[in-house]
């Protein structure tokens, strides 16, 4: 029997190293006019042990800082910091190369984001006054009482300004609001700004007397104050503890309208949208009203706010916030469309579902987020069903379930693992991998629901949200665990199957793929059905667990998921469920299912004369006897498996074609006619019954209007010269008889009052332009029907508007392909989209929806005739359509054409240069969003390699990624990065990215402990608004064979080898433990190991090692030496601890070794006295997958006496492991020849190396050098660099006739860090 969880308790985590924020009051001043905000905020912390509390805040000034009234020492750091210099990008050569500096850039910002960055120090050994009176008033607000008696809890005030109103908040005309990105509400108030921190907040916005402040939580008073002008403060109370990301703000001109039926609820919008709010009032309070009934609770919250705001403000669709949202007035609409009304509608009943789900119960962990996201899903659902229609929910479910199953194939969709949620930060949610996320976890809840019925999963939601309401409880979290324990409990299913269900769905990815065939056994009157199992993730892919180990499950041969599906079987006598067919087992398996009709009882009437066999005859009468004679040898009509989408699966079913038309005409589920007609329009040849059966499908008005329109597709995809364009002359007859008057045969006026109807309608035209002859090219009468439309266009006393009609017929132009017969109505098709943007230019439609839909059909024939058509002139064309003046939408779409022609006419790396002038000119965020969205397409759909690309485009995305912008907008951020993956042939995820190398590219980190830990030592000097040197001064050691030091760069360490002159004979390369090209072509390799002293053993444990190898070739028996350098020394240390192990009089020690030549190896070392010098790692841009991408970048750290024996340990562990396997050997073989032409190539560009090897002229063979060790010394105190300079060393060689020793010159340059 399983215990339930223990309780946690906020005292638990109070106790820890981090501080507790128990409530918070934000007062703030906003004038819009000169857009300044400015005002306090106060904290009640419980300090932890070391005395700092750290919390978040960016892009704010801080005034001062006071605890408990007295000031108080702090430390305040941007997260941000604009590092302008080329020499980051200088390891960039290529998209791989850039893909590793993204992913290192993009995670380092993450990781330095969850780094509080103003830090505040207590004292521990005062008392703490007043500690019950702030408990009696932490209670009355809603917050659990505790033993805070006990802790030490604070008063901290901070006076402050917000500096940069680009990130988080944002100004507009005379507008105010917030965002709800991930980790931007510390860009407008300091706080704890991340989930794990909840508190309650008291909130004062002061604005001028005619705006109005929404903002969360219950609205107690307003005050009116005397200043001349008179100004309002909005006094709100927000008695539920949440996390600070959903606390919102919206100020401006609002007009309020609140709810006929409830006084919770309250809609606001700008007064030039207010005809527009109405229309979304009336049926608004039915969601709410259902909400309530079927979870048996009242909202959570006070009152339930929605805000909308301009397209152009808001950075998407919908910002959360707690107790409301600010939406974007695009999704209002006015009475009279018809096509925006249900995606309207579940927006807003999404967001409210978030609230319960999401804002009022959080997520425990990262790794439990899929399951609110899930539960608002599910209760949307409920909504759809309810107020939609169950077709309509059926049908969502069914496409979103067919999405899953096509993108579940990496561990990036993993619900709850740590490599895909805890890992990425949050990235999890953003873009196209979170909305997979986010329909996998309704679909993994609707199973679960079909599993323990309805009724009992409606139970378990009850008690949660009761649980949550309890005000025994500290928190209202929710975890995986605790759901699989109420699925237990409450939904009655046994342990052994959530113990196999959760570790599989949940913890794992990949969906089941199950193919199917039968026959007919009609000796024994049974089928007999072959299933075959596998799974959309690859065989070798590794599935991990909710522990993170792989799962065993996921072999082939032994694939399976928990559970029975049922196969349903349609017989003459009736319907039959027979749940036989188990998920897990063999990949293939062979059932045998009874059948209960026989055909002994049956007498079938032989077909009419007049009925052709394959069944052409239109008769509809006809049919049925068909169907008896393709049955007469079964008394089967049609089978389907899994008729109630009991399982995420994707479901290859083969059964005879005339079972396909008999499951799409009898059949009444909307999944069953779905996936009969997804499979009638595939097949290889098709035959007039299939044919007919679409089209008396697509005559049924009693079908649901989403499977009519795929039936009209379906249709014109059968449309060819072998079924005699049957299909095009059943579209184009269905559409004139419901639009066409028959007596003058030409459209009458709009007519929308049946809504079924004119979606159907709607669509026929774009399927009619999909029709395509023989050549490829649309029939003349395709063409001549879509302009006949076009023209006689009428919507005089029409209730409803037909923007998104006339839009529908200006997409079917883009679609259609014009021959040599059809363009002559090219001019004609051109005119009439003019005239369109002329009348939507004076009279703009709705959105925009018009003009957009010229623009995309002018580009789409632009394409199509571009060896007809000048593209210079569509550009002009277009081009004026991104004025700044523009309505957004339109702005965007003419980019998107822009981008489309540059693309297709001059490739990919043209597009992302006019993608980057696009970006910095887009004013608004979303507008930004959308073209990283576009631009991430085209990189998708290129063709070619990665030589296309050049350098100057990657390295100016890498410097958008690291750009204010992108910290500004996180979305953006992302979708560069994915960009970027996606040029290099990656997946767009953060998922599978190596973390141990991420830090070469990075700002450097700096850990919560250790700042704590400095701050508690030295808090006794340092003043109050010092900003601690985060940065510290970085050395670097220099190897580059080929290419050259730019003349700006910053002087640094090199090392100066004179070249043998003379061409040394390769000999037989052997296998290595590293990717050294010089030792694979057996030449000198030399290292140098620096070794920190003994101040340094404090420092981290990281281990980077560099290697870098170099060497001159000119051709294949033409090879000149090499070196490699090897660095080891701590990289990541505070400027107090690098100073430490840097003092005067620490000791440095480098050693100079040659490789392997005839199995002798000499060392050359060198100890030198230095003053302050560190060693950052070297980054080489060269990437392997099978060698770990960063093979040449392993760790620097500092040498143990005893880690010598254990590293060369492990290093013959992997040369023997590596010796032995060919795919090593493959691709290391491959690696040496990409080299080698990178080498040749930079050796041409470069004028003088940095780094050379020069040798006097060998008359013989060089057979073994000898290196004598020299001692140096270094000279500290120069302010232009030391230099440490090696004048001579001896290489002895084997006496060979006319040999010579070569001399070669070490010359190191390094810069002290106190400048």
């Amino acid at each position: 029997m399983a215990k339930p969880r223990k309780q946690k308790n906020e005292d638990q985590k109070a106790e820890t190293s981090e501080a507790l924020v128990r409530h918070q009051k934000l007062c703030l001043s906003i004038d819009v006019d000169r857009r300044l905000i400015y005002g306090y905020t106060e904290l009640e912390v419980a300090v932890p042990d070391s005395g700092v509390i750290g919390l978040h805040a960016d892009n704010l000034g801080i005034e001062s800082v006071s605890v408990d009234g007295l000031p108080a020492q702090y430390e305040h750091f941007p997260h941000y910091k604009n590092v302008e210099s080329d020499e980051r990008w200088s390891t960039v050569s290529s998209a791989s190369s850039a893909a590793d500096v993204a992913s290192s850039i993009y995670i380092s910002s993450l990781e330095r984001e969850m780094v509080p960055n103003l830090l505040i120090m207590c004292s521990k050994d005062v008392e703490v006054v007043g500690n019950e009176q702030q408990a009696e008033q932490r209670l009355d607000n809603g917050s659990q009482p505790s033993t805070e008696s006990k802790q030490n809890v604070r008063l901290v005030h901070i006076d402050y300004w917000v500096e940069k109103t680009g990130t988080g908040i944002h100004f507009a005309d005379t507008l105010l609001h917030t965002d709800s990105q991930i980790r931007r509400a510390c860009c407008w108030f300091p706080c704890m700004d991340i989930t794990s921190q909840r508190c309650c907040y008291d909130l004062e916005f002061t604005v001028p007397q005619d705006l109005v402040a929404v903002s969360n939580g219950t609205l107690l008073y307003q005050v009116l104050s005397k200043d001349d002008p008179p100004r309002k403060t909005y006094v709100y109370r927000l008695s539920v503890p949440v996390i600070a990301q959903w606390i919102s703000l919206a100020v401006g001109p609002f007009e309020i309208l609140p709810d006929r039926h409830s006084g919770l609820l309250s809609h606001l919008c700008l007064p030039s949208h207010l005809t527009k709010l109405h229309n979304i009032v009336g049926f608004f309070h039915s969601t709410f009203s259902h909400f309530e009934d079927y979870l048996a609770s009242s909202f959570p919250f006070g009152s339930y706010k929605q805000v909308f705001i301009a397209p152009e403000m808001a950075i998407s669709s919908l910002s959360l916030g707690a107790s409301m949202g600010i939406f974007s007035a695009q999704i209002l609409y006015e009475e009279k469309v018809i096509d925006q009304t249900i995606d309207t509608r579940i927006k807003l009943a999404y967001a409210l579902a978030r609230q319960w789900f999401g804002v009022y119960i959080t997520a425990e962990a990262p790794n439990d987020e899929w399951l609110l996201d899930g539960l608002a899903g599910f209760l949307t659902d409920s909504c759809i069903k309810r107020f939609l229609g169950n077709n309509e929910a059926r049908y969502r479910r069914y496409k979103a379930n067919c999405a899953v199953c096509k993108a579940d194939d990496t561990g990036a969709t993993a619900l709850s693992s740590s490599a895909a949620c805890k890992n990425l930060y949050g990235t999890q949610c953003i873009g196209l991998y979170g909305k997979i996320r986010s329909w996998k976890s309704v679909a993994v809840l609707q199973m679960l629901e079909k599993q323990m019925g309805p009724e009992s999963f409606r139970k378990i939601l009850q008690m949660i949200v009761f649980r949550a309401q309890d005000a025994t409880r500290s928190l209202r979290t929710l975890s995986t665990k605790e759901f699989r324990h109420f699925a237990n409990k409450v939904g009655n299913l046994e342990r052994p199957f959530l113990k196999e269900f959760f570790p599989r769905w949940v913890g794992s990815f990949g969906c089941p793929v199950l193919r199917m065939g039968f026959s007919y056994n009609k000796r024994k009157n049974m089928v007999e059905m072959a299933v075959l199992r596998g799974c959309t993730a690859s065989s070798n892919s590794t599935a991990y667990v909710l522990n993170g180990n792989p799962d065993s499950d996921n072999r082939e041969g032994d694939v399976g998921w928990p559970g029975m599906m049922s196969i349903r079987v349609h017989e003459i006598d009736g319907m039959y469920d027979h749940p036989i067919l188990p998920m897990a087992g063999e990949a293939w398996q062979l059932l045998e299912i009874q059948c209960h009709s026989k055909l002994a009882a049956k007498r079938f009437q032989k077909p009419k004369k007049g009925t052709k066999p394959d069944g052409s005859d239109d008769n509809g009468d006809v049919l049925p006897t068909m169907d008896m004679l393709s049955n007469a040898e079964s008394p089967l009509l049609w089978l389907r498996a899994d008729p109630e989408m009991e399982y995420l699966a994707e479901i290859h079913f083969n059964q005879p074609i005339q079972m396909w038309i008999n499951q799409l005409e009898k059949d009444k589920d909307v999944v069953a006619q779905a996936q009969s007609i997804a499979t009638l329009q595939a097949l290889p040849q098709l035959s007039f019954s299939v044919v007919n059966a679409l089209n008396n499908f697509l005559n049924d008005s009693k079908a649901f209007w989403r499977v009519r329109i795929e039936a009209a597709f379906a249709l014109a995809n059968t449309a060819s010269e072998e079924t005699d364009f049957a299909g095009l002359q059943h579209l184009i007859k269905f559409y004139k008889s419901r639009r066409f008057d028959a007596n003058i045969g030409l459209p009458r006026p709009n007519d929308f009052h049946d809504f079924a109807e004119y979606f159907v309608l709607e669509a026929i035209p774009y399927a009619i332009a999909m029709v395509r002859a023989a050549d490829k090219k649309s029939p003349r009468e395709a063409v001549e029907f879509v302009l006949q439309l076009l023209k006689y266009n009428d919507n005089t006393g029409n209730a409803y508007s037909d923007v998104f009609w006339l839009a529908a017929l200006v997409q079917s132009i883009g679609e259609l392909e014009f021959g040599q017969q059809s363009i002559l109505f090219l001019s004609s098709l051109l005119k009439r989209i003019d005239r369109l943007l002329q009348f939507d230019r004076l009279m703009p439609s709705y959105n925009g929806i018009l003009t957009i839909s010229c623009i995309r059909s002018l580009t789409q024939i632009a394409l199509k005739l571009s060896g007809f058509i000048p593209i210079d002139r569509v550009f002009e064309l277009v081009r004026p359509f991104r004025c700044l003046k523009a309505m957004w939408q339109v702005r965007i779409e003419a980019s998107r054409s822009l981008l489309d022609l540059e693309f297709h006419c001059k490739g990919i790396d043209d597009a992302l240069s006019l993608f980057i002038k696009f970006l910095e000119e887009e004013p608004s965020l979303r507008g930004q969003v959308k073209l990283a969205v576009h631009t991430m397409r085209l990189c998708q759909i290129r063709g070619g390699s990665e030589s296309d690309i050049k350098r100057e485009s990657l390295v100016a995305l890498l410097g958008l990624l690291d750009s204010y912008m992108a910290f500004n907008n996180v979305f953006l951020r992302h979708h560069l990065f994915c960009i970027l993956q996606i040029l290099a042939g990656r997946p767009p995820t953060l998922y599978g990215v190596p973390r141990d190398q991420m830090h070469q590219f990075g700002q450097t980190e700096t850990s919560v402990g250790r700042i704590n830990e400095s701050l508690a030592l030295e808090k006794e000097t340092i003043p109050p608004a010092m900003e601690p040197p985060i940065e510290a001064s970085k050395e670097a050691v220099e190897v580059s064979k080929d290419v050259p030091e730019p003349s700006t760069e910053v002087p640094q360490p090199s090392i100066d080898v004179p070249q043998p002159s003379k061409e040394i004979p390769p000999e037989a390369s052997k296998e290595t433990d590293t990717a050294s090209n010089g030792y694979e072509r057996k030449m000198p390799v030399f290292k140098i190991r620096v070794k920190p002293s003994a101040a340094s053993s404090r420092a981290e444990t990281d281990n980077l090692t560099i290697e870098k190898s170099q060497g001159t070739h000119h051709h294949e028996n033409d090879r000149g030496a090499s070196s490699s350098v090897s660095v080891d020394a701590p990289p990541h240390q505070h400027v107090e601890e690098i100073n430490s192990s840097n003092e005067r009089g620490s000791h440095m020690t480098a050693s100079i070794g040659s490789a392997k030549v005839d199995e002798l190896v000499k060392e050359l070392q060198c100890t030198a006295e230095s003053s302050k010098v560190t060693v950052p790692p070297q980054h080489d841009d060269r990437d392997d997958l099978d060698l770990q991408r960063y093979a040449s970048l392993q760790s620097l750290s500092v040498v143990g006496p005893n880690s010598s024996g254990k590293e060369k340990d492990k290093k013959e562990k992997e040369k023997k492991r590596k010796r032995n396997d060919p795919e090593h050997l493959k691709k290391k073989r491959l690696k040496k020849e990409r080299r080698q032409k990178e080498k040749e190539l930079a050796k041409v560009i470069s004028g003088e190396p940095t780094v050379t090897l020069a040798a006097e002229s060998l008359d013989g063979k060089l057979d073994v050098p000898i290196v004598k060790a020299a001692m140096v010394q270094v000279k500290p105190g120069e302010s232009s660099g030391s230099k440490l300079v090696i004048k001579r060393f001896d290489t002895k060689a084997e006496p060979s006739e006319g040999s010579s020793a070569p001399k070669l010159k070490i010359k190191i340059k390094n810069r002290t860090l106190n400048k």
